[in-house]
Order: structure tokens, then C-alpha cells, then sequence
């Protein structure tokens, strides 16, 4: 029989089910939803563990089932930690059955899922979804017994995934945990428009929290009143303040337009009308943005340049500074000459290294030795 994938992504139903799109959801949400619809193609079974959004329990959308555990805001503060949300995960993965639990981004979820997987000789892997998953010191888990049940479980995951050989040698001197590193799941090449066909000069897309530095964008724009400068980003709990802090600055710049929260689905077009994609966070892994925007032949203007392929490959500008930032967007923006050059070096590398067929086949080779014979497996993980 085929073997059985459960994602644990409380918030993937918005991206994986359209009718749920007015949710926010972030890169780890988009990976789960693209591996999950490649693997059902290939002939695995797929399923998901996701919020309570009130759908129906067992609900298939593209081939992949849904279990539901609970409602975001259910439960109260502190005991909520015990009931619902630990005692209906439990019962959701219970419920999936799966072969293989597969998750992401640190907190005390990995811990929990390791704990059921066990009960029943599944298997879990766990997939780094940002340089902080990497380090205790930069870990952004908020409490004590959350990042207790992180680190117990990452040592007991039976694969760990890496974004890039940085965070696999991070895993390794903090943790002792070794890893596998694996690209991005990516969707297929979109319309990419000529420079003269473009009319957002710069666009920024995140969820809309501190370390993703949006002031810094909206701070570029005052300093470019020529060109035009476009966010899109939900508002996330905790920084409300932030969110209406950006919303009524880019309301006094005739240059920026605001769009808050754009589905999933609907943020390609944004990358197709962009001449750049700016990223101002202080902290990542790889961005699916990146990805995104290089599909569309969009160069990137970041500050974090992982692996130095932003710089190294001709695919935009790395930045350290908001002087930096400015210069660069302005450059990119105004010379044709220097956007066509850095347009075609990121189609030419999504088109030659961001193959959807190839990073699909890794994963699943990746997953499939877990289901072998210990002595035959390709790639064996250690923790302590």
C-alpha cells in the first residue's frame, strides 16, 4: 500500500481549501499544501491536521483529507494548553493513522506529535522552517515548557529537514541533531511581464509581524516618492499595534498602496506586476516569497541572502542597511538594463534549479528510506 503523509499545519486550510482563503497563512502553510497535492499526483496518501474552521471532519480538498482538531481562539488562557489544544491534536492525529507525521516550525506541536507517532510506530519528520528553529538562544517560542517539549522532540524526530547548509550546521553545534538538507516545494513557473509591462516598482508580502521590519519598506518609499511601492500582509495577534502603525503610514505616502491581507491564491499577482520583491525580515530560513517572485522573473532586494545566492547568482541585491536598501530598489527600479539582467538570472536559476518534479522525487526518496529496513535506508538521523 502506498504510504500515508499526515501534515500538521493547523493553518494550511486556507491555502489548501479556497473557500477558507480569508484566514492568513504563511510559507510552511504554503509547503505543506504543495507537497501534500504532489505526493496524492505521485500515488501517496495525504492528509492534514489543521484548525477547526468549522468545515467537516474528514473533508478532502485536492486528494488530501482533513482531520480537525480545534477552534484558534478555543479553550482558556493556560489550561487551554492541556484542553483543547493538546487533548485534540491528539485525538486528530489519532484519528489520521498516518505512516509518516511530517511538521514544522518549533514549539511544543513537535513534542506532542513525536509522543503519538510513537504510540503506534509511525514516523515523524520535522522540517526547519527558520534560522531560529536552529538555535535556543534565538528560538521564537514564548514559553519555558514549549521550548522544553521542542527540544525533546526534535531529538527524538526520526528525520530533521534543512532549509540550507547554514541552519544544518546550527542544528548541529546547538543541538547535536544532524539533518538532511532539502529545497523548497515550488509551484509551477507563472507569466513573467516585461520591465515596461510592470507597475508596482517595489512590493513587500509577509504576515505583518516585528521581525519582519515593514517600517523599513514603508521608510524606503518615503525616500523614493517616484516610484511606486505596494505591502500585503496580515494582521497577526500580538502586533496589532504594528500593523495599524504601517497601515496609517503608508496612508501618508501617495507613492504606497496598503493592501493588507491577500490570499494565497491570489498573491501571484502581485509578483507579476512587480519589477522587485523587497524582504526587510531579520531573521529567516529560505522565503517562499523568493521563490514566488523569482517564478515571475522578479528580482529580490533582501537583507538576508541565504547561502549568498541573492548576490552570488545575480538574482537582485543583499543589503545591510536602510541607505543600502533605498540605493538598491532605486537602481533596480529606474535601469532597465540592470532589471533585465537580474529578471533573467532569476528565471534562468528557478527554471534550472527550482524544479517542482526533482524536489518532489528528493522528498519523497527522503521520506520512503523511513519506511525501509534500518540497514538499507539511504540517510539515518541521530538525536539525543
Amino acid at each position: 500500500m502506498a504510504p500515508h503523509v499526515c501534515f500538521i499545519g493547523l493553518g494550511n486550510l486556507p491555502v489548501l481549501a479556497p473557500e477558507y482563503s480569508n484566514y492568513p497563512a504563511g510559507g510552511e502553510q504554503l509547503q505543506h499544501t504543495l507537497l501534500a497535492r504532489a505526493f496524492v499526483r505521485r500515488g501517496w496518501r495525504a492528509s492534514m491536521v489543521v484548525f477547526d474552521h468549522g468545515q467537516r471532519d474528514g473533508a478532502i480538498w485536492d486528494g488530501v483529507r482533513t482531520y480537525k482538531a480545534y477552534r484558534p481562539d478555543e479553550g482558556i488562557p493556560v489550561m487551554r494548553f492541556l484542553y483543547p489544544r493538546w487533548t485534540k491534536l491528539q485525538s486528530a492525529l489519532e484519528r489520521a493513522r498516518a505512516d509518516i507525521y511530517y511538521t514544522s516550525c518549533a514549539g511544543a506541536e513537535l513534542g506532542q506529535v513525536v509522543m503519538s507517532a510513537r504510540r503506534h510506530g509511525a514516523k515523524v519528520v520535522f522540517r526547519i522552517a527558520s534560522d531560529s528553529d536552529c538555535d535556543p538562544r534565538a528560538l521564537l517560542v514564548r514559553y519555558w515548557r514549549d521550548r522544553r517539549l521542542y527540544r525533546w522532540g526534535l531529538a527524538r524526530a526520526d528525520l530533521v529537514l534543512a532549509q540550507t547548509p547554514e541552519q544544518q550546521r546550527a542544528l548541529r553545534r546547538n543541538y547535536g541533531r544532524e539533518s538532511q538538507v532539502l529545497g523548497l516545494a515550488v509551484e509551477a513557473a507563472g507569466r513573467r511581464l516585461a520591465w515596461s509591462e510592470r507597475d508596482i516598482d517595489a512590493l513587500w508580502v509577509a504576515n505583518m509581524r516585528a521581525l519582519k521590519r515593514p517600517q523599513l519598506f514603508v521608510e524606503a518609499a518615503a525616500r523614493l516618492p517616484d516610484l511606486t511601492f505596494h505591502l500585503a500582509g496580515a494582521r497577526m495577534p500580538g502586533d496589532e499595534a504594528l500593523y495599524e502603525e504601517v497601515r496609517a503610514r503608508s496612508a501618508s505616502l501617495p507613492n504606497v498602496t496598503f493592501h493588507g491581507f491577500v490570499p494565497q491564491h491570489r498573491i501571484g499577482a502581485l509578483f507579476e506586476r512587480a519589477r522587485l520583491h523587497v524582504s526587510t525580515s531579520e531573521t529567516e530560513g529560505f522565503p517562499n516569497t523568493f521563490v514566488q517572485a523569482w517564478s515571475h522573473g522578479t528580482p529580490v532586494v533582501t537583507f538576508l541572502d541565504p547561502g549568498g545566492i541573492v548576490s552570488g547568482k545575480g538574482m537582485g541585491a543583499a543589503v545591510s542597511c536602510s541607505e543600502e536598501l533605498s540605493a538598491a530598489i532605486a537602481r533596480l527600479a529606474r535601469d532597465e538594463a540592470a532589471w533585465q539582467s537580474a529578471s533573467s538570472s532569476s528565471t534562468r536559476y528557478f527554471d534550472e534549479h527550482l524544479n517542482e518534479s526533482q524536489t518532489v522525487s528528493a522528498y519523497m526518496e527522503a521520506i520512503s528510506g523511513l519506511l525501509r529496513p534500518a540497514s538499507t535506508a539511504p540517510f539515518a538521523s541521530v538525536g539525543n
